[in-house]
């Protein structure tokens, strides 16, 4: 992986991939850059993900941002929250085994994955009533879509919180656990739910990436390969973004599932294996 034509391929297929799942592609970079550095620290790994997923969230955002699909109001609120958990998660790592660490990153990947796919999508609620005291929304696309929910602000709030705190431990980005959440947790449309995740991710990988780079965890060689990585996503994800308005939401939940699946039982099999 130290060729950087390979690395700006696979950044290309992350920012695609991530993007159009609404996720910023870390549950993907982790394990390969797990499986191609065996005895490199759990906190350089988590920096160089982390720091990617911000360029290819921002750059994904961008895109979403031109067809009016994130919900800013939403997003600024549920950001805010995991910002705290962001930071308490990036001084975490330095104080985690790297095979506990790989178990905790595996064990949540297929439980994620298993999730969706055993999961059935119940009735969207009617637009005309929502529960009291749930914050309601209405999102009008560029194209004239329109899509009108409601969500309980606290639980998302809280949520958040929990999203932050280990998504920026395991440099992740978060949005494999943020998008299933907001889609099922707080009703939002998927194709909301993946670009106001996207949003999200920028804000919350951003505060991780400056706390490891504050606390000097970048090294001369995981900046060379996070800047071609940040190359390749930050093209991948506008061919996500342009993707995503042809693909139904069901395929995206599924083939975030299947990706979260392959890659958590490579990583759980190698916390097993001596």
């Amino acid at each position: 992986m130290d060729s950087p034509l390979v690395l700006v391929v696979v950044g290309f297929l992350l920012g695609t991939l991530g993007t159009l799942i609404g996720a910023g592609g870390g549950f993907v970079l982790v394990p390969l850059l797990l499986l191609m550095n065996p005895h490199e620290r759990p906190e350089v790994i988590t920096s160089i993900s982390l720091a990617v997923v911000f360029v290819n969230a921002t750059s994904g955002s961008l895109a979403y941002a031109r067809m009016r699909r994130i919900d800013y109001q939403s997003g600024i609120w549920l950001a805010a929250a995991t910002v705290p958990g962001a930071i308490a998660g990036a001084l975490t790592t330095d104080y985690i085994p790297r095979r506990a660490f790989n178990a905790v990153f595996g064990v949540l990947m297929l439980a994620a994955a298993a999730y969706l796919f055993l999961h059935r999508s119940k009735p969207r609620p009617s637009t005309d009533s929502h529960p009291a005291g749930h914050t309601v929304r209405t999102i009008v696309e560029h194209d004239g879509t329109q899509h009108t929910f409601a969500y309980n602000m606290r639980l998302g709030l809280g949520l958040s919180v929990f999203v932050g705190y280990l998504s920026s431990l395991l440099g992740i980005g978060g949005g494999i656990i943020h998008v299933p959440a907001l889609v099922y947790l707080l009703n939002f449309p998927v194709h909301v739910a993946t670009a106001t995740s996207h949003f999200i991710l920028a804000i919350m990988a951003l505060a991780g990436t400056l706390v490891h780079v504050a606390t000097g965890v970048f090294t001369a060689e995981s900046i060379s390969q996070t800047i071609f990585l940040s190359i390749g996503v930050l093209v991948g994800a506008q061919a996500g973004a342009a993707l995503s308005g042809r693909v139904h939401g069901v395929w995206i939940l599924r083939s975030l599932a299947v990706a979260l699946g392959l890659a958590g039982a490579r990583i759980l099999m190698m916390a097993i294996q001596p």
